[in-house]
């Protein structure tokens, strides 16, 4: 059995598409990820700096202004917020006064993320990451360009083996820091 095949529980044998595992697992793929992975950091980069100012770090009324907004929208006739349940997630945060210390999170996560996807660090997490602001500004209303980014953070996510093999990742992979230790798993083949 190659690296390709998965078996199921009844024993069935599914072939992975072979431009699909180049794509996603062939070290010689990391020169197209590495311009999407660096353009996405830039991006991450430059929307963590624009709120390096006291509306986001000191008061967080930026944020708080951004989920009033989200809110207001909700109940309209075109409701910018879908889902019942993340409008009670916001109001709670809102009505807590969380967006004085959420502001924070989001300034630098958003710089993390862009520092470790142009270094090439922990690509997989990084872009976990960055796909999960993008998921929230997305369900909080504000589309934009985070439909795009979040695809492109998917694509660095399941390409995450060689996303950033030319990056630090080829260091941490190199020195042990997978998330995997021992030996792999045999299949069964009863």
């Amino acid at each position: 059995m190659t690296a390709q095949t998965v078996v199921t529980r009844k024993g069935e044998s599914i072939q992975t598409p072979p431009f699909i595992e180049t794509i996603f697992t062939d070290k010689r793929m990391s020169i197209v990820w590495l311009p999407l992975r660096i353009w996405i950091g830039i991006q991450w980069i430059l929307a963590g700096y624009g709120k390096l100012n006291p509306a986001w770090l000191q008061t967080g009324a930026a944020l708080q202004g951004f989920w009033v907004g989200a809110l207001k929208n909700a109940a309209g006739e075109h409701p910018s917020i879908a889902y019942g349940w993340y409008v009670s997630f916001l109001s709670f945060l809102l009505n807590s006064g969380a967006y004085v210390w959420f502001a924070k999170l989001i300034v630098f996560g958003e710089l993390t993320v862009g520092v470790l996807l142009i270094v090439g660090a922990f690509t997989g997490l990084a872009a976990l990451g960055g796909a999960f602001m993008n998921w929230n500004y997305i369900m909080a209303g504000s589309a934009g360009v985070n439909p795009m980014y979040l695809v492109i953070e998917i694509a660095l996510l399941l390409a995450w083996k060689v996303a950033g093999y030319i990056g630090a990742d080829y260091f941490v992979f190199r020195f042990g820091a997978t998330p995997w230790k021992g030996a792999p798993v045999q299949a069964n083949n009863k």
